[in-house]
């Protein structure tokens, strides 16, 4: 029985109730007895820990109730009203600033708190600083004007109820469809569920009919950027930075769409001018860090990664941002600094992940291995409270891709599909040195690199919703239901759709690795596509995936016994790609390639049918912006230090190896 089941059976339905109304009725050391009770017989349910907190509220037991707090917000991190509570907690400790703090994530969770935007307010009136809260009665005005359906929805949302919120969003925008802010919160449950294309279409509409809306224009900002549209999302940051030059807010986004558009000297010129407004903002200088390091200005991006430390020690992005250039070390000082914030009350959650991580990384270079796995473990842990992922879900979605595509199927579709030959897909896992072989073959002549591109997820996501956005899964077996004319059309779409991302070269590599789920689409839309297995050994892979923090995506990294069942899943359906597919998929190992370079880059080369070229074999000396964690790494000779680096941790891998099960006997595979 997991935590969670066991949770439930102790804190059952009416046993809360019965709580509820003590607490309605201020009762409150009665219903505090009840709760301590439900914590010591083993419950670790949040809504426990929330109602606890606020009961030693009211009997002011202050220090407890921030404890509990704090249990609270470990287990459920984006828990807005307990934030709110904290909020309330120091407000009745006379301790203002941090009270103030509290409402303000409070609010950026869930922008529907009226109470917290009100105790802001009233604190800051209180102690001299009306000045500050003209944004802050703005925004609550603005909240009051609104439709009390859509502050439900946005209360909904806040809490990860997104069936719910999209049936009220569109039972409201039925009768009022032209409704701004309605449009925008559909487009933000869009958004969060990955139907990227109607949250586009929402808030391209929502724009027309009022372009003046700045939080539609941001929100439109980031659809596209999801979307890799960055000439798109840049002429909207230039729209928006028009309104106001000097706003550094428009700056800073004007600032990251020329960064992802790849004109990095105009990022790196706004970031500059953002710091002359707002000096050494440890989140600018920590951006500025990152333009540094993705055009390889290596000691420049780690100056500005510690400036950003210099000013606030708890901003945790700037700790691994410098552990993220793998080839950096951290010194004694930053190590004591890191352990002296990371178990800070007053730091973010995200930058206690951070942390965490950067410290695994600290510890693992100076050989403490144990210290380092349990650093990293525990950085996984407070991640993993933040996602609702579940192994069986993509087990079951990648059965369901062998059921489908079955022999009959495909010798249906032998014929299907557009001709051209350009792309070549490089899948797998993350962490299996598809970066790297993405550097070998963009140092072809004939190959432009480009980036993780998104399409084919995103065709996936469409097949995938139905006519909702949040109903059952349809992908892949909406795939026998379409005529074959269709499958030619997606390859076609594809071909144009990234053509923005490519140069001159006739062929174009896309490197997302989660595309290995849909090589069966990839065959049927684009039957002359290439595609490259980037595998790597189970334990190498599986525990480097592990330690690494990822910008989004790839949660089943974030535990052992996670990673491992989808490293075993990944296998099968490869095994089934290969039976179906035979000869059409090119595995290659990374040991291969780090024992005998050179047989490999002819292989890669000559299954790609392109000719041999040296600058292959030097694909280091590229100077292209890489954007994957592995940017620094592949700008090095191949070295075979990291190969077996797993093993420093063996001993504590024991979940990794008992969820890899068989497959970790077969490799190589």
């Amino acid at each position: 029985m997991d935590n969670k089941s066991r949770s439930d059976d102790i804190v059952n339905k009416e046993l809360m109730e019965e709580i509820k109304a003590l607490l309605r009725a201020g009762d409150f050391t009665k219903a505090e007895q009840q709760l301590l009770d439900i914590v010591s017989a083993g419950s670790d349910h949040d809504e426990v820990f929330y109602m606890l907190a606020v009961c030693q509220r009211y009997l002011k037991k202050y220090s407890a109730a921030l404890s509990n707090l704090d249990k609270l917000k470990t287990l459920a991190p984006d828990h807005s009203r307990g934030h709110q509570e904290t909020g309330h907690v120091y407000r009745a400790m006379n301790n203002a600033d941090a009270a103030l703090n509290a409402y303000s994530r409070a609010i950026q969770i869930n922008p529907a708190l009226f109470a917290s935007f009100r105790a802001q307010i009233d604190i800051l009136s209180a102690t001299g600083r009306e000045s500050g809260t003209g944004p802050l009665r703005r925004q609550l005005e603005s909240l009051e004007a609104l439709p009390k359906v859509l502050v439900v929805v946005m209360d909904l949302i806040a809490h990860g109820k997104l069936v719910k919120a999209e049936e009220l969003c569109k039972g409201f925008m039925q009768k009022v469809p032209r409704h701004i802010e309605g449009m925008r919160l559909l487009a933000d449950i869009g958004n969060r569920l990955g139907v990227l294309e109607d949250a586009e279409f929402l808030l391209e509409s929502a724009i027309a009919f009022s372009p003046d809306s700045i939080q539609v224009r941001i929100d439109y900002i980031q659809v596209l950027r999801k979307r890799h549209k960055y000439e798109e999302a840049l002429a909207q940051a230039k729209l928006l930075l028009a309104k106001d030059p000097k706003n550094p807010q428009f700056q800073s986004v004007f600032a990251v769409e020329s960064m992802q558009s790849g004109d990095y000297a105009t990022a790196l010129e706004a970031f500059d001018s953002i710091l002359k407004i707002i000096p050494e903002d440890p989140v600018t200088l920590t951006s500025r860090g990152t333009v540094l390091k993705t055009t390889g200005q290596t000691d420049e991006a780690i100056d500005s990664y510690r400036r950003a430390i210099k000013k606030y020690q708890g901003h945790g992005e700037a700790y691994y941002s410098l552990a993220n250039l793998k080839l950096f070390s951290f010194s004694e000082e930053e190590i004591a600094i890191m352990e002296a914030q990371k178990n800070n009350l007053g730091i973010s959650h995200m930058s206690r992940v951070y942390i965490n991580f950067a410290l695994g990384k600290a510890y693992e270079d100076k050989g403490l291995f144990e210290k380092s796995f349990e650093h990293y473990e525990r950085g996984n842990a407070y991640k993993k409270a933040q996602s609702r992922y579940k192994s069986n879900e993509l087990t079951d979605e990648f059965q369901a891709q062998a059921d489908v595509f079955d022999d009959a199927f495909v010798a249906r579709h032998s014929d299907t599909g557009h001709d051209a030959p350009d792309p070549i897909f490089i899948v797998g896992l993350p962490r299996a040195g598809s970066t790297l072989l993405e550097q070998i073959l963009a140092s072809h002549s004939q190959v432009d690199g480009t980036m993780e591109l998104p399409n084919m997820l995103s065709l996936a996501q469409k097949l995938r919703r139905g006519e909702r956005m949040s109903m059952t899964n349809h992908y892949p077996t909406v795939l026998t239901t379409l005529e074959p004319q269709s499958f030619a059309e997606f390859g076609e779409t594809f071909i144009k759709e990234t053509r923005i991302h490519r140069g001159s070269a006739p062929f174009f590599i896309d490197k997302m690795p989660n595309n290995f789920r849909h090589i069966g689409l990839i065959r049927l839309m684009l039957p002359n596509a290439k595609i490259i297995d980037a595998r790597r050994h189970p334990m190498g892979c599986c525990f480097s995936g592990f330690k690494q923090l990822f910008a989004e995506g790839q949660e089943f990294t974030y535990g052992l016994e996670e990673v491992g069942t989808y490293y075993k899943d990944y296998v099968e359906l490869m095994d089934h790609w290969d039976k179906v597919f035979p000869g059409k998929v090119l595995r290659v190992q990374y040991e291969d390639v780090v024992a005998d370079l050179d047989t490999q880059v002819r292989r890669i080369l000559d299954y790609c049918g392109l000719d041999f070229e040296e600058s292959c074999i030097s694909f280091h000396e590229n100077e292209r912006s890489v954007r994957t964690p592995s940017s620094e790494q592949v700008r090095q000779p191949i070295y075979q230090s990291g190969v077996e680096q797993w093993r420093n941790f063996e001993d504590y891998l024991g979940p990794l190896k008992d969820s890899l099960g068989p497959v970790l006997g077969r490799y190589p595979i």
